[in-house]
């Protein structure tokens, strides 16, 4: 059995199993086994719009037309550089990426591919 050193919740580095099939938290007692922490990792997967896991550094391209504010849209087909997946999604973005044209800029996972 692969040994689990974090925990889902808390992000604690103390993790310890109980010998039946519980893996156990001492820092804030959280409880789970090794199928529960797998379905944690598989949801943490950011993905794009074709269902391919995303990684920090990739260039992607844009799948619709975006409209900022103001008058600017980002057009289908550019390109999205240096992706950064985001740790805690900011306003629900996943993403951080570059855009020729508009700069620096955080974009949902499911508008590009």
């Amino acid at each position: 059995m692969s040994e689990i050193t974090i925990c889902p919740q808390c992000k604690g580095e103390h993790v310890f199993f109980d010998g039946n099939s519980l893996f156990t938290c001492p820092d804030c007692w959280f409880q789970f086994t090794q199928k529960d922490h797998a379905a944690a990792i598989e949801a943490a997967i950011v993905r794009d719009a074709n269902g391919h896991a995303i990684a920090d550094g990739a260039n992607l391209i844009v799948t619709q037309d975006i409209k900022l504010g103001g008058s600017k849209v980002i057009k289908r087909g550019s390109k999205a550089k240096h992706i950064r997946v985001l740790d805690e999604p900011f306003d629900g973005h996943e993403l951080e990426c570059t855009i020729d044209g508009i700069g620096r800029i955080y974009i949902f996972a499911k508008y590009v591919k």
